[in-house]
């Protein structure tokens, strides 16, 4: 496949998620959310338990985070799912050559969005919290650790990691539609979900997970650092990377 037919696999993706009800919409963005953080998850469980690794070889650390992280994509390539922020790059080149509305546009972003928050909070309060999966050290530490770090960083900061995420997983998307088996689909998605990972740039949706759980952990971040700080910032990086950088200048370029 070349990268002109990329663009309208990604069209098409649009025009079928655009049609779907908003019930099944919400269903299939609680699942997408819930697996993205099912990914973070086992990051942290990871990459979290190696506090030796961490203060000796830290880039190795972030290396296995990235490494595992990848589980939660791959999901929703596979098993099928909705997520917000693939969603920013398929649904610019349709509504650019109006084959939707940009109502369309905004009613999915809004549903999956939604959905996303909610799949990524049950799995932090009833499969992490609920479970005391970091109820001691290491993992403890650590996911206090990552809520602090993300949510102390200037605003604008975090929207420039924003867009360095989402331009990776949209494009991890993209060329999974190269891909013609599911082993060639994982290839296409692992490398730039690892790659954003392990360079420490900031999705929305997988903070939809770690910073909340970090909350239910007792981590003196609050809710209103956690939207204000970090995830309100991230959410536009993470459109003008996926939405601008990849959807927008491949509409472009093979339009």
């Amino acid at each position: 496949m070349v990268p002109k037919e990329l663009v309208g696999k990604a069209t098409e993706g649009a025009l079928m998620r655009a049609e779907t009800s908003a019930s099944k919409t919400l269903v299939l963005a609680f699942l997408a959310g819930a697996y993205i953080a099912l990914g973070g998850l086992l990051a942290v469980m990871v990459g979290g338990g190696v506090p030796g690794i961490a203060a000796e070889n830290p880039g190795l650390q972030k290396f296995m985070m990235g490494a595992v992280f990848p589980l939660g994509l791959i999901m929703c390539a596979i098993a099928g799912a909705d997520l917000f922020t693939g969603n920013t790059a398929y649904f610019i080149p349709p509504v650019l050559s109006r084959q939707l509305k940009v109502s369309q546009l905004l009613r999915n972003w809004s549903l999956v969005y939604v959905g996303n928050f909610v799949g990524a909070l049950f799995v932090a309060f009833f499969m992490t919290y609920q479970t005391g999966l970091f109820d001691n050290a290491p993992w403890h530490d650590s996911i206090l650790g990552i809520a602090d770090a993300k949510t102390g960083n200037p605003f604008l900061k975090t929207f420039f990691k924003g867009i360095g995420a989402n331009w990776l997983v949209a494009l991890a998307m993209w060329l999974s539609f190269a891909a013609k088996d599911v082993v060639g689909k994982i290839t296409a998605i692992w490398f730039p979900v690892m790659a954003f990972v392990a360079m420490g740039f900031e999705h929305s949706v997988a903070n939809m997970f770690f910073i909340p759980a970090a909350i239910f952990y007792g981590s003196p971040v609050s809710w209103g650092e956690f939207i204000f700080s970090n995830l309100i910032p991230a959410t536009l990086g993470n459109i003008v990377g996926g939405g601008g950088l990849v959807g927008l200048l491949y509409w472009y370029t093979y339009k």
